[in-house]
């Protein structure tokens, strides 16, 4: 299952920035300008032969895919009572002797840092992204990296829904490259699409597949009317785009 349908994203994206709110943001933000979104709701030509590349197409339409790269500090489990245990003592002894960052008795708990990577979609030319909620949920620091030469930027988590697992993110940039929404209510099953992500910040993929099922519900998510490909969905592709034959 690669995303809910185009058009239930975008109206999503579009209600979290319209109203000017933003669910789960540290600050409350200000109220945008409506948002203007590229759709081209147009049929696919089904009639036309199947091309021996999709090499343009794709060099077109990912310009708009970004990686996305969060981070959060957690607190780690504190192992006092375990380490004060007289079995554990007497089997590994006392740990913690005067150990670098304990305070001298291995009690303290410590903080981590977890990373999460995935990718994002640039819809709007003055740096909107939208990603999946989970990609960015609970970050301290979000930056998003894209282009040639690589570009990165620090992002603000605008808005979220965790029930449709979508996330819009803003960076300070202008003149990108949006990527052109299509109508998904447009799509039949047996149409080609391309599954484009930019996994781990190593660059750009892109797989190749059918639409196998449309309106797929699988009874673990609030909202629920999937597309179900067959495109090779690759780890750190959380976020990225699935797209039809045109590019949309």
């Amino acid at each position: 299952m690669k995303s809910k349908k185009f058009s239930q994203v975008a109206m999503v994206a579009f209600s979290i920035l319209g109203a000017g709110i933003a669910l789960g943001a540290k600050e409350p933000a200000a109220v945008s300008p409506p948002l203007h979104l590229q759709i081209d709701a147009t049929p696919i030509n089904r009639d036309g032969s199947l091309p021996v590349s999709y090499a343009p197409v794709v060099k077109r339409a990912a310009a708009s895919v970004v990686n996305v790269y969060s981070s959060k500090k957690v607190q780690q489990r504190d192992m006092s009572q375990l380490f004060n245990d007289p079995n554990f003592r007497r089997f590994f002894g006392q740990p913690g002797q005067g150990g670098e960052g304990d305070g001298g008795n291995g009690h303290h708990p410590r903080s981590s840092v977890e990373q999460s990577l995935g990718s994002g979609v640039i819809i709007s030319t003055d740096g909107y992204i939208l990603t999946n909620n989970h990609v960015v949920e609970g970050a301290d620091d979000v930056k998003v990296k894209f282009g040639q030469p690589e570009r990165e930027y620090k992002a603000t988590i605008v808005g979220r829904d965790p029930e449709a697992d979508v996330a819009v993110l803003k960076i300070s940039a202008t003149g990108l490259a949006a990527a052109t929404l299509g109508d998904s209510d447009q799509l039949q099953i047996g149409d080609t699409v391309l599954a484009v992500g930019d996994p781990f910040g190593v660059g750009r993929t892109v797989t190749h597949g059918i639409v196998s099922a449309l309106g797929r519900n699988i009874n673990m998510e609030a909202y629920e009317d999937f597309i179900q490909t067959d495109a090779p969905i690759n780890p750190g592709n959380s976020g990225g785009a699935l797209m039809d034959s045109s590019g949309r």
